[in-house]
């Protein structure tokens, strides 16, 4: 049989004070005026009890239940994208909140009941977090508590938590510059007069805005723009093959590091040496980026601090509505 829950009335009787001094010092009331003697005694008893406070009743009084629903398309079966609920765990463990992770898939019906079992839980606010950066769609149902959108945007939503892919394209650019590298680029991934009239998403046309701006004011030009839809380590193999066979490039600019890793692959059989021969620079810093040797130089998506500032923003403990996150450079060794 199940023991009876411990109450604070119980905390009180073997402290031998009122319930109301219980609480107070329980709480962590200031000035409660009470002597150390009795806040020793209070908490000498609530550990000898295993106490515990009854977390719903106390939502009922102060209509905060000190939760945040974090609801995902992929983020927490992704080992790539886990660091978006690890940041937000963080913050919120600091801020003495707890996270309920729902993961539905990308799918439509999951998603519903995943945010009509957050608003029965009564959480104080929603985050819906995406795997890959992208619009999202939110299920049309009323949410009466903020609600932030991480590593994605809604238009009836405008609180936002992004990376800042325009500067990291850039950035990107700006470490071939400065290696001295403004001719011979390619870029691996992506080709404008190819995908003309196809779009990806509005984060990667900012990454792509920021890398072609960076080119224009360094006077530099990309001798070939290779296009891939899905940016996998076989299409970064292919196109890295097919361009060795009329083109020493000097640099790859992959757009992400899944690509330069089959171009590495490729790279290697035909005997060019990174970066001696050709330097790579790419995008996310994904794990796989520090396990190629040399170590790829890469912008890394700061999932962590992204999930940091949701909850802060959930909270409203920011005072903008969007957010973003400055995409950290990870310098290894293939510039």
């Amino acid at each position: 049989m199940p023991k009876k829950r411990v109450t604070l009335a119980d905390v009180a009787l073997r402290a031998g004070l009122s319930t109301t001094a219980a609480s107070m010092i329980l709480t962590g009331k200031q000035d409660t005026r009470l002597s150390a003697d009795a806040h020793a005694k209070v908490h000498e008893a609530a550990n000898a009890l295993g106490y515990r406070p009854n977390v719903a009743a106390r939502a009922l009084r102060t209509d905060k239940t000190r939760s945040i629903a974090l609801i995902s398309d992929y983020v927490a079966t992704t080992r790539f994208a886990s660091g978006l609920i690890r940041g937000a765990i963080a913050a919120a463990e600091e801020a003495r909140y707890v996270v309920l992770v729902l993961e539905t898939g990308g799918d439509p019906n999951r998603e519903m009941k995943a945010v009509q079992a957050a608003l029965d839980r009564q959480v104080d606010g929603v985050i819906f977090a995406a795997m890959r950066a992208r619009e999202v769609t939110v299920p049309d149902v009323s949410i009466n508590v903020p609600v932030v959108m991480l590593n994605s945007k809604n238009q009836r939503y405008p609180l936002t938590i992004l990376p800042d892919e325009y500067q990291g394209g850039r950035d990107a650019v700006r470490l071939l510059v400065e290696a001295g590298i403004t001719e011979g680029i390619v870029l691996i991934g992506h080709n404008a007069e190819a995908e003309q009239g196809r779009f990806r998403s509005e984060m990667i046309s900012k990454r792509l805005a920021g890398i072609r701006d960076a080119m224009s004011e360094a006077g530099a030009s990309f001798v070939k723009e290779l296009s891939a839809w899905d940016w996998e380590p076989d299409q970064g193999y292919v196109l890295t093959q097919s361009l060795l066979i009329h083109t020493k490039p000097r640099a790859l600019l992959c757009l992400n590091d899944r690509l330069a890793f089959g171009a590495y692959q490729a790279l290697g059989e035909r005997g060019f040496s990174v970066p001696k021969d050709v330097a790579v620079v790419s995008f996310d810093n994904d794990e796989i980026a520090s396990y190629l040797r040399p170590g790829l130089t890469t912008i890394a998506l700061p999932h962590e601090e992204m999930g940091q500032a949701a909850v802060k923003l959930v909270l409203g403990r920011n005072p903008v509505s969007l957010v973003k996150i400055p995409m950290p450079i990870m310098r290894r060794g293939s510039v």
